[in-house]
């Protein structure tokens, strides 16, 4: 399988988590990495962290506003301080909007797709100006298991997750041939959780009697990166979630 040795790598959401996991993945396999996050806090001290666990890599670290209404101008002027790109990682994720159904409105919608669906969206439309041409360079998506599965006052979030699937078989048609790929996550222990972390009980709802690392799910997305017969597809990596 082809080595990310020395290809440059944007991971948008790369400060924490999941998106932390794949930059660290990827350095230590000896690529150039570039982490984005909205807050210049979190990406300067991701950065730094990142820079003393490995000393010879090439890291840099970005501030980009994905919750600011000009978010495309934000994510060009990203893209094009960094480019060319080999890899483009979407991990960045907010709060999940679970409400009860009575709870919505059109602005409670809105808000809830802006960075899971509609930011994505935006940078696809961005990214062929900023990845080398062919097949050897790709984008992949992040989506989760409430995609597959139905959880109680999921419906609004659960409608973009499942989204995320049609979106990426389409732009793997639509930016051919760059190859545009998913990964969906389970329950994994990340910040999106809290201060509490993941709820104890929630081992309970796999088959492996655990929840996800960030670092166990980071290899989807390595394994995608790497595959340059991969395109349009969905890795899933829930603990077997899906089967209780």
């Amino acid at each position: 399988m082809p080595s990310i040795a020395h290809k440059s790598v944007l991971v948008i959401g790369g400060s924490s988590g999941i998106g932390y996991a794949v930059a660290e993945k990827c350095l230590a396999e000896g690529a150039k990495v570039h982490i984005a996050s909205s807050s210049s806090l979190r990406v300067n001290a991701s950065a730094s962290s990142l820079k003393q666990e490995f000393p010879n890599g090439e890291i840099s670290g970005h501030v980009c506003d994905l919750a600011d209404r000009n978010v495309e101008q934000n994510l060009e002027k990203l893209l094009e301080t960094v480019k060319p790109l080999d890899h483009i990682v979407f991990t960045a994720g907010d709060a999940l909007a679970v409400k009860p159904l009575e709870m919505i409105d059109l602005d409670a919608i809105q808000r809830a797709g802006h960075i899971r669906f509609a930011v994505p969206l935006l940078v696809a439309k961005l990214a062929p100006r900023f990845l080398n041409p062919g097949f050897q360079s790709s984008y992949t998506l992040t989506t989760g298991a409430g995609s597959q599965k139905p959880f109680p006052n999921w419906s609004m979030i659960s409608g973009y997750l499942s989204g995320l699937h049609g979106m990426t078989r389409n732009l793997a048609f639509d930016l051919k041939p760059l190859r545009v790929n998913l990964v969906s996550p389970g329950v994994v222990a990340t910040s999106l959780w809290g201060s509490d972390g993941v709820p104890e009980e929630m081992s309970q709802y796999t088959t492996l009697g655990k929840v996800g690392t960030p670092e166990e799910v980071a290899e989807a997305y390595l394994y995608l990166m790497k595959d340059t017969n991969a395109t349009g597809s969905c890795i899933s990596t829930n603990g077997g979630s899906l089967l209780l």
